[in-house]
């Protein structure tokens, strides 16, 4: 049975990373696909510690008059999934979505979301359809999906895109979670019992470039990797295994080698000796690094602080009165 529960209002969270260029646009397109709905809402956007005059921008966007913008100031950027759990911390929607600010999936597609989940789906996810972006990232995109859903037994096929529908007893169970390191989608997947995914359009980044360079990347796939399984620790143990077996038996191999050609053909047991030893050097490296990401995100969970720190709020009159007027109705 799926979950049938009217949506009133709907909160949109955006968070921004040195946006100011694309701003502009943004509230405009994003405003005139919520006028659309027909309902209650509110545009929460986030700025995650921005150099540039993001923040400023959303002050003023908070500011102006029958405005329906949020704005939540963090003191520094804490990362895209970070800004938005800050996000959730104070929406008061009963769906909320998801978007990024570069506008490469367009705020159009918001009422396609909110038509789906009011057919009783818990999570609406996306799947970007003539994706814009480079081989570099669309391939390992492709690959880590196949991982996730290999991994989690969910069938969606594009994690990678933030544009996403949440009913609100989903995101108030994510705010329940305190692990430090949080990839999003696979955490609502944890939570919602009907999911469902709809094709979406993906632009080209209008301004400015992608805030996600190789090293935001490999950070992302640790985060994606450790938050949803501790798989890579078993598969650790059966590699190492495998090494073991494949070192035995070329041993016994250049062991028989060594008696038949003599000692020459091995360089007199130095090479077959060092290429051996590069192998387990190379497994115990692996080894240590993965074992080295799960106890890194023990000791930032043992510590305990917060994930973000909101430094301001920023609530304009409109806001106030639809927000009002949806905890009245609750």
């Amino acid at each position: 049975m799926k979950h049938t529960q009217d949506i009133n209002f709907v909160s949109i969270v955006i968070p921004v990373y040195n946006e100011e260029a694309s701003l502009p646009e943004l509230l405009s397109r994003t405003i005139k696909a919520a006028d659309s709905l027909d309902k209650d809402y509110e545009i929460v956007l986030v700025d995650d510690g921005s150099r540039d005059n993001s923040a400023d921008l959303i002050e003023a966007a908070s500011l102006e008059k029958n405005s329906h913008v949020v704005g939540i100031i963090l003191n520094r950027n804490y990362g895209q999934h970070n800004a938005i759990m800050a996000g959730f911390q104070h929406v008061r929607g009963d769906l909320i979505i998801t978007l990024d600010a570069d506008l490469q999936n367009p705020p159009e597609e918001i009422p396609n979301l909110v038509t789906k989940a009011e057919e009783g789906y818990d999570s609406v996810g996306t799947v970007r359809i003539n994706r814009q972006d480079s081989a570099l990232r669309r391939y390992p995109s492709k690959l880590i999906n196949k991982l996730v859903k290999r991994s989690t037994g969910i069938e969606m096929n594009d994690y990678g895109c933030m544009l996403r529908a949440y009913r609100r007893h989903v995101v108030d169970a994510m705010l329940d979670c305190h692990e430090r390191s949080t990839f999003i989608p696979i955490l609502a997947n944890g939570f919602a019992r009907h999911t469902v995914e709809i094709d979406v359009e993906h632009n080209e980044r209008s301004e400015g470039e992608s805030k996600y360079d190789f090293m935001h990347l490999i950070s992302l796939m640790f985060d994606l990797l450790t938050s949803m399984t501790t798989a890579p620790l078993r598969l650790l143990s059966i590699v190492g295994a495998g090494i073991a077996t494949l070192g035995t038996l070329f041993g016994l191999f250049l062991f028989v080698m060594r008696l038949i050609q003599g000692a020459e053909w091995g360089g007199n047991g130095v090479f077959p000796l060092f290429a051996i030893l590069f192998v387990f050097v190379g497994a115990q490296f692996v080894g240590l690094g993965l074992l080295g990401e799960y106890i890194g995100r023990i000791y930032s969970d043992v510590r305990a602080r917060p994930r973000y720190f909101v430094q301001d709020v920023l609530i304009g009159e409109a806001t106030k009165s639809a927000r009002s007027s949806n905890e009245s109705k609750v």
